[in-house]
C-alpha cells in the first residue's frame, strides 16, 4: 500500500516544526514542488552533522576548527539580523553545513573527554594513583 504523499509531506513538516525550525517559504527548497521540511539553514545543520559525526569519530579534527566552523553560521545570521548584508539560501546552507560540521566535532570532542575521564577514574579506583 502506497502512503498519500501529502501526509507524508505534512508529517515531516510537523516534525520540522518540532525540531525548531521556523520553515518560512523563502528561506527553504523546494522539490518539485513540495517545500522542505527544513529551512536552507537547517537543511545545511543536518548534513553536516552527518557528515561531521563520522569523520570526527575517525579523525581529530581540534575544536579551533570546530568553533570556526560554527561561527561562519553565527556570523551569516548576525549579518543578516542587522539588516548589514542579505542571505541567500546558497549561502545559508553551505553556513549550516560548516555549523552542523563544527557542531558534530564539538559533540564527539566532548564525548571522548568524558569517557577519557571515566577511564582515567576507573583506573585510579583500580590502584593506578597516575591514572594512566
Amino acid at each position: 500500500m502506497r502512503k498519500d504523499p501529502y501526509a507524508l509531506w505534512l508529517y515531516l513538516m510537523k516534525l520540522g516544526a518540532s525540531a525548531g525550525c521556523h520553515q518560512r517559504p523563502d528561506r527553504s527548497f523546494f522539490f518539485h514542488g513540495w517545500q522542505f521540511p527544513v529551512c536552507a539553514r537547517c537543511t545545511g545543520v543536518l548534513a553536516g552533522q552527518l557528515i561531521g559525526f563520522p569523520l570526527a569519530v575517525k579523525k581529530n579534527i581540534s575544536a579551533l576548527t570546530a568553533v570556526l566552523c560554527c561561527e561562519t553560521t553565527m556570523l551569516d545570521w548576525s549579518l543578516q539580523y542587522s539588516g548589514v548584508k542579505k542571505s541567500t539560501n546558497k549561502r545559508r546552507l553551505v553556513t549550516g553545513l560548516l555549523g552542523g560540521f563544527g557542531l558534530a566535532v564539538i559533540y564527539v570532542n566532548i564525548i571522548r573527554f568524558v569517557i577519557k575521564k571515566i577511564k582515567r577514574g576507573e583506573n585510579v579506583r583500580n590502584g593506578d594513583k597516575n591514572g594512566t
